[in-house]
């Protein structure tokens, strides 16, 4: 395996992105590397074209990232308290266009998405822009499950 200096974990607040962010804490201790967590807020609802098959699917993806916030900042901040530092920020709009700005200015070389499973809320939500994503950059990709 080859040497990573700089680790982005790309959080869009689901239950799944915890699995994520232990799998990049990991990975930054195990090569010292830089840590990066770039926490996407981006409405899916709003995209033009998509054409829901339940309307409360709005208010279940608001609920599910209220709750897994709580989660993925108590493990940030642990992690800091222990010496690990951590660079954190939160992104707003096209989670790809996000993404590659994230990439392009710390200079990442390897980027932890989730893996998303058929039938899962985050696949209907999120597969199309990690298609996109895998497409356009420039840094080595590691889907977690």
């Amino acid at each position: 395996m080859e040497t990573f200096n700089n680790i982005l974990v790309v959080s869009r607040s689901t239950q799944h992105c915890i699995k994520v962010l232990r799998t990049g804490i990991a990975l930054a201790r195990k090569f010292d590397a830089r840590l990066n967590v770039l926490h996407i807020i981006h409405d899916p609802f709003s995209l033009n074209g998509w054409n829901l098959p339940v309307p409360s699917l709005d208010d279940e993806y608001k609920s599910m990232v209220a709750k897994v916030r709580v989660e993925l900042d108590r493990l940030v901040q642990t992690e800091k308290a222990e010496g690990l530092v951590i660079n954190e920020w939160v992104k707003d709009g096209n989670p790809v266009d996000a993404i590659q700005e994230a990439v392009e200015s710390e200079k990442v070389d390897l980027i932890l998405m989730l893996a998303h499973r058929e039938g899962r809320l985050e696949h209907f939500l999120f597969g199309k822009t990690n298609d996109a994503i895998i497409r356009r950059l420039p840094a080595t990709l590691m889907l977690v499950r």
